[in-house]
């Protein structure tokens, strides 16, 4: 081979100049030069931090060692540089994933940290939303429902992290907790401290005695959606990290690596520093090297569905703010559930808990001073609901109008819409490896393994494991058995989502129906959903209702003053069995007494 091109080397020699034969890279080469030379081959090798140079000989020598270069004329090479070159080759390989990953990755890890600090800030506001409920409404049990609430979305934020609980579990153990509360501050006001036996009993019982009635399962129902969404978006963004880093750290074949150093330092042996290889001759040795990465291609695509489908679940019927401020309106609503209901739960739970002991409570001095307490306690609530109607729309998630950065919905669909332009990442790997300067595509000649050549005139076969089989450059052998692995995860992650597509229908028929929910089909092409637009979950008719008792039908209607003093604020001592048959009669009659002392205490303060 060499001495065929010998002429043609003196010949270029003579007609350019010694400036384009070191341009040429053959300065030193061993081809017919005169005084032949490793210079160039020592250059590379220092340049590409290979190993340490006294492994380059300073001429070409007749090694006969050579495992991998071996040609029948004199060389740069030896069998130590040989295995200097696999290491290099592996180390190349890996840089270069990971640069072509380095973008991707960098977005989800962003993301990543972004979502885990805009749940755990949303959570914080839903935690202290609910809180509120109890400090301007449920003032009796405000202090003792503290630490249930607290454990609540605790609870809740560990299930977004991917805790192994339930949204029913987590829901089921704050009413149980809350259920003690009810009945002794609520339904039996004038109830002595009830003992730790007596509380868990209530505890233990909560299920099925069902105080809350259909509240506690239908809190449940509105939750686990939104919270399942959010829980697998969040661990759909720690599986594909996983898989990235899979693929920069894949193993290495020795036949990859042999193929590898064939391909691209083998020129350097007879001095051919600047050749670079052949397209297709490249695309068949990464192909063969990377065949079992190849495979994640269908899964990956499936992957990108599913973030896609999370992502439009988070931002439309399913928004997770909108369900965990909802939780004040649930909890509110079983409460009133359980009062109203009081003296059959009183009933119940004397059949199966025994009666505890009973403590005498001092009256209030007069109705006029309680009917004023009950007075102001609502201009309180009233108060706190307009407060926060009017820091709804400034929540820390919900983006306002100069502040659209902040909002979980936008963060999501710019991070879909990056995600969509990776779904051919494992489709495409070997031709961008393939890509710049490491092959010859606008010259005239290339490296083909063997010689300078033209062309490539090897068949170049296609992605993936089964076309392998007819790959001339290399044996591929079988499935990496870590890929396999991470292939069966991401398979069965993928399946997990799909055994919840019934959601994605769900909200396909809100929409179509009309919901009023403000979200358009197109959830990544339109703008951001404001207060003022009618979304889900704006918070005016929600927080109104939680508060006073009533929805927007009844807001005129007295009923929730009188029902705050019949639940909250009258002191009374626990009815016996033969009290509790009147009970009915008697609230009605105490209600419209307390309703007209109300009325003549408000007129006394006007007057004076």
């Amino acid at each position: 081979m060499a001495g065929d091109r010998s002429p043609g080397v003196f010949l270029c020699r003579r007609r350019f100049g010694l400036l384009l034969l070191a341009a040429a890279g053959l300065c030193g080469g061993v081809s017919g030069v005169k005084n032949p030379s490793c210079h160039e081959v020592r250059t590379a090798f220092q340049i590409r931090q290979i190993g340490p140079l006294k492994l380059v000989p300073d001429v070409p020598t007749a090694d006969s060692n050579l495992q991998i270069c071996q040609h029948k004329v004199q060389t740069c090479c030896t069998r130590k540089m040989e295995e200097s070159y696999q290491v290099a080759v592996r180390r190349e390989r890996m840089e270069n994933i990971q640069t072509l990953n380095f973008e991707l990755k960098y977005m989800i890890v962003g993301h990543i940290t972004a979502f885990q600090a805009a749940f755990e800030s949303l959570l914080r506001f839903a935690e202290n939303h609910t809180t509120s409920l109890f400090e301007t409404v449920y003032r009796s049990m405000s202090k003792e429902a503290a630490e249930p609430v607290k454990e609540l979305f605790t609870d809740i934020s560990l299930y977004l992290l991917g805790a192994q609980t339930t949204v029913e579990s987590v829901l089921f153990r704050f009413f149980d907790s809350l259920f003690p509360l009810v009945y002794s501050r609520l339904i039996n006001p004038g109830m002595a401290s009830l003992s730790e036996e007596y509380t868990e009993c209530l505890r233990l019982t909560r299920q099925d005695i069902n105080p809350f009635g259909l509240c506690s399962k239908e809190a449940v129902t509105k939750l686990e959606k939104s919270l399942w969404a959010s829980r697998t978006f969040n661990q759909a963004l720690g599986i594909g990290i996983e898989v990235l880093n899979a693929t920069e750290h894949a193993t290495l074949t020795k036949e990859c690596s042999r193929a590898l150093v064939k391909m691209q330092y083998c020129p350097h042996c007879q001095g051919l520093t600047l050749i670079r290889p052949c397209e297709g001759y490249c695309l068949n040795v990464m192909r063969g090297c990377f065949a079992s990465i190849s495979e994640l291609d269908s899964q990956w695509r499936e992957y990108i569905y599913t973030l896609e489908y999370l992502t439009n679940e988070m931002a439309g019927s399913h928004d997770l703010e909108a369900a965990l401020l909802g939780i004040r309106n649930s909890i509110n609503d079983a409460i009133l559930h359980a009062q109203l209901n009081g003296p059959h739960l009183s009933a119940t739970v004397d059949k199966v808990c025994g009666q505890p002991e009973e403590k005498e409570v001092r009256p209030l001095p007069d109705n006029i001073v309680q009917a004023k307490e009950v007075t102001e306690t609502q201009a309180l609530t009233m108060t706190h609901s307009n407060t926060l109607s009017s820091k709804r729309s400034s929540l820390p998630l919900k983006a306002s109008k100069n502040d659209k950065s902040r909002s979980l919905k936008k963060m999501a669909r710019e991070f879909i819409n990056y995600m969509k332009r990776s779904r051919t990442l494992y489709a495409s790997l070997t031709e961008r490896l393939c890509d710049g300067d490491l092959v010859m595509k606008d010259s005239s000649t290339c490296w083909n393994g063997e010689d300078v050549v033209e062309s490539y005139t090897s068949r170049v076969v296609t992605n993936g494991m089964k076309a392998q089989i007819n790959n001339p450059e290399l044996k591929v052998r079988g499935m990496d058995p870590h890929v396999s692995n991470l292939i069966a995860k991401l398979q069965q992650f993928n399946q997990g989502a799909t055994e919840k597509t019934n959601l994605k229908s769900e909200r396909m028929a809100i929409r179509d129906g009309g919901s009023g929910n403000g979200m358009n089909e197109e959830v990544g092409s339109s703008g951001e959903c404001d207060d003022e637009d009618g979304c889900q979950g704006s918070g005016e008719r929600s927080l109104t209702k939680d508060v006073l008792g009533a929805g927007p039908e009844d807001r005129n209607e007295p009923k929730p003053t009188v029902r705050k003093v019949d639940t909250t604020t009258t002191a009374s001592v626990k009815s016996s069995p033969k009290h509790k048959v009147d009970s009915n009669m008697g609230n009605r009659a105490s209600s419209s007494l307390l309703f007209i002392i109300i009325a003549l205490a408000v007129l006394w303060h006007s007057l004076l």
